[in-house]
């Protein structure tokens, strides 16, 4: 064996794929290294003997690299640029290695090799499994002075960067015909195939390179070539067509309902000095209309005693480091194995002149083929045996070996073991799509079923494992036609699940199951003997599964160790569920533009800029920046409010009522569907005219409201409130696509395309006649709850004659560029009369002088219609409308319901508290009996007082009554009325 002098002495000349002139230097620790272009830091830190990377999360026990790649659990590093560029909890198996990096290891003080909190290794019985929930319950008062500072100093295992991200990421979205995940022999067949149909084809895969396994395995010829030389050339005949695109370095984290997916492109992150308008990381949204899933099957570890020291590391990341990275994991390699693919990762170190100590299977009868490859090389093999232990501090030194049921050992010098229990089908994305799995017997694995999407699993990930079905299954997947050959088999077959730990006392062996959490096999023995029997309760009572690999490695060990306690077969004990993301994704990929001011984007109406000039405050609702009130100079909100209040009953007031959601429902079907989607009717609603709706879920509580106005037969304009604005149009779309397909009808969001100017007041009408072009106004001719198209000041209009203030009102909806010239005129104007501008807050209380409701405030999602007092809007003619079977039911028809009132204070100056309790006896013993609460409460200067809306059971039936309100420090009387307090009999509207 010779090695390379500049890249450590476990470099071996002439194996892999990297070119030796092309290096790149860096620093693990402190201490530089030289690595090789196209090393990851796992495979740089290899070449020159460095195993140990960091320390586990409870234990602090030493650990180093496991696998070669995303689903490492140990070698989680710190990596950074310069002070501000830094990233923890780095995979050191994924990231590639770049000129001048400086890579740290985390979770350790003072340092790696000795860490204090090795402490917690040698106090490990009192840590066992569930310990948390037992121990922090006690003193009540403990949690907060004690436990929770402690345990939020010691949660985690990097460190969050300080400093604002200097980076900048990208997005994209994207339509495809077939996505295809994965860009190793399946997903490369599969995209062959499919892109000969001319479809529009996305290929992913998260390494730098196609290949999947071929980068490992070196021994597969497919077409007559090197299988990684195939993939190459394949990927670059892809990337040559015109309706391909092959996207490296990127993972498919997500997979979403109706082909959406989630992918994340790590563009710069391997680049030593990236270009200022390059992203770091590039998200894609992909929507689809086939998935193809190509993503392969991930190895098991073996479970024994000790089984977590740097130096033990899969078979697969062995011949990884080996066959690709030209990196041996050491120079007299152990291996220990229960499937025969960890016999060809042996074959290859031994073939690259590396000492195998000996390979030892737990089987009694591997395959002849390996027995016989074994016994040509010389390597001694130990069939029926099991490593029960492993020795050394920082570094594994020896395995101790016994055969299977004896307790006889030996000790055999190793300087690395690698290990394999077989392979587990990558069935994450799949499950995300929701689909369902079974468990095949004979090959101990989980495999794709039943599909709730377009989508094929092929390969691997299907439990295909020969290479010449794997080739035809891809090619049907992909629905072309191809002629590809393949030579020797993937050793992708499943193998021995949960493999024993090895002789010794049960409370002696730590046989680590989930690395990162220190979760081993006893603490999943405790956790059945506990009482958890669904691996749900296990997973949660251990924290098996539930570290950032997301239990890749360890899911299947411990539902094998939880079936064998309890007694059952595996598909009984159940299966955890795979979340998205598939692995980590960044907070800055997923922000994305939304930092500083983009963070949360604040909406402004045309009139935004004049009403911050005439000193309006604002406030937030939704993403709108809505004026709440107009204080004049030395007024307060109170005293600004009430004489906004005072004028626009006595004179008139200009409200910006632009953020109100508007959605345009045409077609010869409108009608039809507007009957469907609320509960009155709209087929008797004549063009020009107007009326308000009610709109209910299936359950038949108010779901929102608004005034729908009649453009013509096939034409509505239909208002929500400013924040149900979006849900309503997602409500209608959702009906309209699944339930009333066979209607006509398009919808459309005109939110933004309409400004509205309210001008509600006795003069009202006054103040915009000379504007208004084309329409009569007087009452005759355009009575409330009129609308018309007209012209104002010239511009396309359309005018309606609706009020939420109880006083005469009109809106005027201009399209948005004229909204603000068209209020300065209309102001101007109303100003020269002595109308003022008021905000939302007089707006809620001049409604609330009228009863009017605001669904959201006074309805809390379980307000029918008829609790609101608005039973008069529920069609009694209709068969169907949405809600309606929701309304029979015998709970919302009974008496004692909790029913909109209105409550005035024997105190007419006290002013109750929203969401002040209601009880009718204050001296009854606590808990006491709420009666319900306050919806609304304001105080009224057209009234001189208090009023309030509240929910009261049997409201409506206690008109007259006096209840009681608890506070604090007192308790305040309230007498039951109905919830018009102003101008009762309505005349005002009217004119």
């Amino acid at each position: 064996m010779s090695a390379s002098s500049n890249s450590g002495a476990f470099r071996i000349k002439g194996a892999g794929r990297l070119t030796p002139a092309r290096t790149a230097r860096f620093t693990f620790d402190g201490k530089s290294y030289t690595a090789l272009e196209g090393d990851t830091v796992a495979s740089a830190l290899l070449a020159h003997g460095v195993h140990l990377l960091g320390r586990s999360f409870k234990y602090h026990r030493p650990r180093g690299i496991l696998t070669a790649g995303p689903e490492e659990p140990n070698a989680l590093l710190d990596v950074s640029r310069d002070a501000a560029r830094r990233q923890p909890n780095v995979r050191a198996t994924v990231q590639e290695v770049f000129d001048g990096a400086k890579i740290s290891s985390q979770n350790r003080w003072p340092s790696l090799k000795y860490d204090i909190g090795a402490v917690n290794d040698v106090l490990a019985p009192f840590f066992a499994a569930g310990f948390y929930y037992k121990t922090f319950m006690w003193p009540k008062e403990a949690w907060a002075k004690i436990y929770e500072p402690i345990i939020r100093r010691s949660a985690g295992l990097g460190v969050s960067p300080t400093e604002e991200d200097p980076d900048h990421y990208a997005s994209r979205y994207v339509h495809c015909d077939v996505l295809i995940a994965g860009a190793g022999v399946a997903g490369l067949t599969a995209a062959l195939s499919a892109a000969a149909t001319g479809k529009k084809i996305i290929l992913v895969d998260e390494q730098p390179e196609v290949g999947g396994a071929l980068h490992y395995d070196a021994s597969t010829t497919i077409d007559g070539q090197n299988g990684y030389d195939w993939a190459q050339v394949t990927a670059a005949k892809l990337k040559a067509m015109p309706n391909v695109t092959v996207l490296t370095r990127t993972t498919v984290f997500g997979y979403y309902n109706h082909g959406f997916l989630g992918l994340v492109e790590r563009v710069t992150d391997h680049v030593a000095k990236p270009t200022k308008d390059a992203p770091r990381e590039r998200l894609w949204q992909v929507r689809t209309k086939k998935v193809i899933l190509a993503t392969g099957s991930i190895e098991r570890h073996m479970v024994f005693a000790n089984n977590d020291r740097p130096g033990i590391m899969l078979a697969s990341a062995a011949r990884s480091f080996l066959n690709h990275h030209g990196v041996t994991v050491g120079h007299n390699v152990g291996v220990y194995t229960a499937h025969d693919s960890a016999y060809e990762a042996a074959f290859d170190l031994k073939r690259a002149g590396v000492s195998i100590a000996a390979i030892v299977d737990s089987r009694d009868k591997p395959g002849d083929a390996v027995l016989a490859e074994a016994r040509k090389l010389g390597i001694d093999v130990l069939t029926g045996h099991a490593v029960v232990d492993t020795s050394g501090r920082l570094r594994i030194n020896s395995m101790t070996v016994a055969r299977n049921g004896n307790f006889d050992r030996r000790k055999i010098k190793v300087d690395a073991l690698i290990v394999s229990a077989g392979w587990t089908p990558s069935v994450h994305l799949f499950s995300q799509s929701r689909g369902k799995l079974k468990f095949d017997e004979a090959s101990q694995r989980f495999l794709p079923d039943v599909y709730a999407q377009n989508s094929v699993s092929v390969g691997a990930c299907n439990g295909t494992d020969d290479l010449a079905e794997l080739i035809d299954e891809a090619i049907m997947a992909g629905g072309g036609r191809l002629a590809l050959s393949g030579e020797n088999r993937f050793e992708w077959t499943g193998g021995m699940i949960g493999a024993a730990e090895g002789a010794g006392p049960d409370h002696a062996v730590k046989a680590f199951v989930d690395f990162q959490h220190d979760v081993t096999a006893k603490d999943i023995r405790l956790a059945v003997r506990e009482g958890m029997h669904s691996i749900e309760h296990i997973k949660r009572f251990t924290t098996n599964g539930m570290a950032s690999d997301q239990g890749k490695l360890s899911n299947m060990h411990g539902l094998a160790i939880a079936s064998e306690m309890l007694g059952r077969p595996i598909p009984q004990v159940g299966l955890t569920t795979f979340r998205a993301p598939y692995t980590p994704v960044t907070y800055g990929t997923l922000i994305n533009h939304s930092r500083g001011e983009l963070f949360d984007p604040a909406r402004k109406t045309p009139m935004h800029a004049f009403e911050e000039a005439e000193g309006a405050e604002f406030e937030d609702v939704g993403n709108w920046k809505r004026a709440w009130y107009f204080p004049k100079r030395g007024e307060d909100m109170h005293t600004a409010v009430s004489r906004e209040c005072k004028t626009v009953r006595d004179v008139a007031g200009v409200f910006d009522a632009s953020t109100l959601g508007k959605i345009e429902v045409v077609g010869p079907d409108a009608a039809a569907f507007l009957n469907l989607l609320y509960t009155n009717a709209w087929d008797t609603l004549k063009p020009g005219k107007c009326r308000y709706g009610i709109m209910t879920r299936e359950d038949g509580f108010i779901y929102d409201d608004g005034v729908v106005g009649r453009l013509a037969e096939d034409r509505f304009h239909v208002t929500t409130t400013t924040g149900g604005a979006p849900r309503v149009l997602n409500h209608m779309e959702d009906y309209l696509q699944t339930e009333f397909p066979h209607l006509k009808v398009w919808l459309t969001s005109t939110t933004e395309q309409w400004a509205v100017i309210a001008v509600q007041g006795p003069t009202a009408r006054e103040i915009i006649e000379p504007f208004v072009e084309g329409q009569d106004l007087s009452n005759e001719a355009f009575p409330h709850m009129s609308v018309a198209e007209c012209t104002v000041m010239g511009v396309p209009a359309r005018l309606f004659r609706v009020s939420f203030t109880g006083e005469v009102g009109y809106e005027i909806n201009v399209p948005a560029d004229y909204g603000a010239a068209v209020w300065k005129a209309i102001w101007e104007r109303a100003q020269s009369m002595g109308a003022c501008l008021y905000g939302t807050e007089t707006m809620h209380i001049l409604r609330a002088e009228k009863g009017y409701l605001i669904v959201g405030q006074d309805t809390d999602g379980t307000v029918t219609p008829d609790d609101a007092g608005y039973g008069w809007a529920v069609s009694k003619k209709k068969t169907d409308f949405v809600g309606i079977r929701g309304l029979k039911r015998p709970d919302l028809v009974r008496e004692g319901r909790k029913q909109l009132v209105g409550i005035l204070t024997k105190d007419p100056k006290e002013v109750l508290e929203e969401g002040g309790q209601i009880v009718a006896d204050p001296n009854q013993p606590k808990p006491m009996t709420m009666l319900g609460h306050v919806t609304s409460s304001y105080w009224s200067e057209n009234l001189g007082r208090s009023i309030a809306i509240a929910l009261v059971a049997g409201g409506r039936s206690r008109m007259g009554e006096t209840l009681y309100v608890p506070m604090a420090d007192k308790t305040i009387a309230v007498e039951v009325t109905d919830m018009v307090f102003f101008d009762k009999e309505g005349g005002r509207i009217n004119g």
